[in-house]
């Protein structure tokens, strides 16, 4: 998880973020303002909720009214978008007959139209319709697994995705069936959550606010000592020779990390081979470069969200190319024989100091 700021730490002097562009909203503290937070649980991990409140408000009133606010926006993303649920929208277009069209509310179909394109821009690296091998190798509502599945297992399992044959009506906002495809949106849907809490905040008159749902977070304003929402990025060892400690200002930004420590199984016949959660849809198996995590920072936590796993599959060198191109803001950390070593883009060396 993301590791949030709260005081001064005896490490070496990190690398600072910064927006490039601030905006002119939410800069000036709020007077009298004071830190509140909530938390949860929610698409089987946690979510936390800081946010200034304004001193003349009732405090308990208010904080409950939030907290339902809160909580009626994961359990709607919920409901329409997860796949561990057999009511959502996206189960029911996983069972639906061949050449079937599924009409979807307008935030599951937004969703999917982002995923789609994401897809489609890193040439497949990331899939939303990887689901059966995501199940296959145990890391989505199938059971676990401690070892690896057969080729023809995976061949099999391939053969039912291909995110290029979901075919989508954007008048109707509703997607086609084309046979056995099974939607999988937990590399986005996480981090849309993220950005429609921060939209539900804003709407509720709370502008100072920082939202994380299991390690993704979107800052909003500042908090009460005029200080922004500063957060370290996540890395897969922060004493590892080679990575710099790296705060980033979530000022009108989000951050999403992907990486190969999170999850993962050895395989109980080859004690020496492991298998991360990050799976390549175009082999079928997970990702096996160098490559150990990527941290998109991003004005959308959703599109933080799906470059971080796309960038992830792609690998330290198609990765960097891609989002170089893209002016993508996204740091890349490979494994190397002595511990770690870092990239940057030149979009995230920008807002470096």
């Amino acid at each position: 998880m993301l590791h949030v700021e709260t005081r001064a730490e005896a490490r070496p002097a990190p690398r600072v973020l910064v927006p490039l562009q601030m905006t002119s909203a939410g800069v000036l503290p709020l007077a009298g303002g004071r830190l509140r937070h909530l938390a949860g649980e929610t698409m089987g991990t946690t979510w936390s909720v800081a946010f200034v409140q304004s001193a003349d408000i009732a405090a308990d009133a208010d904080i409950g009214e939030l907290d339902a606010r809160i909580r009626s926006v994961l359990v709607r993303v919920d409901a329409q978008m997860s796949n561990w649920r057999d009511d959502s929208n996206i189960s029911a277009f996983n069972r639906a007959c061949a050449g079937q069209w599924i009409a979807m509310p307008d935030e599951a179909f937004h969703v999917l139209q982002t995923a789609l394109r994401v897809a489609r821009e890193s040439g497949g690296a990331y899939d939303p319709s990887a689901g059966p091998l995501v199940d296959l190798w145990g890391f989505g509502p199938a059971p676990r697994r401690d070892t690896a599945p057969s080729a023809h297992d995976v061949s099999a399992a391939r053969e039912r995705c291909g995110w290029a044959r979901v075919v989508i009506d954007e008048e109707a906002k509703r997607a086609q069936q084309p046979g056995g495809v099974s939607l999988d949106l937990c590399a986005i849907a996480k981090g849309f959550a993220v950005d429609a809490l921060s939209l539900a905040l804003t709407d509720a008159g709370i502008g100072h606010h920082l939202v994380e749902i299991g390690g993704e977070l979107r800052g909003e304003g500042v908090k009460p000592d005029g200080m922004p929402w500063w957060v370290e990025l996540e890395t897969p060892d922060v004493q590892a020779a080679g990575i710099e400690q790296d705060l980033v200002a979530l000022h009108g930004l989000s951050v999403a990390t992907s990486g190969d420590y999170r999850r993962f199984f050895m395989d109980a016949a080859q004690p020496i081979k492991r298998y991360a959660h990050t799976l390549d849809p175009r082999t079928g198996y997970p990702a096996s470069h160098a490559l150990a995590s990527v941290s998109v920072v991003h004005r959308e936590c959703m599109m933080a969200d799906a470059w971080s796993t796309a960038l992830t599959v792609l690998g330290p060198q198609a990765g960097m190319q891609l989002a170089t191109s893209r002016d993508i803001a996204a740091r890349f950390v490979m494994r190397v024989p002595d511990g770690f070593r870092e990239t940057v883009t030149p979009a995230y060396e920008a807002m470096g100091s």
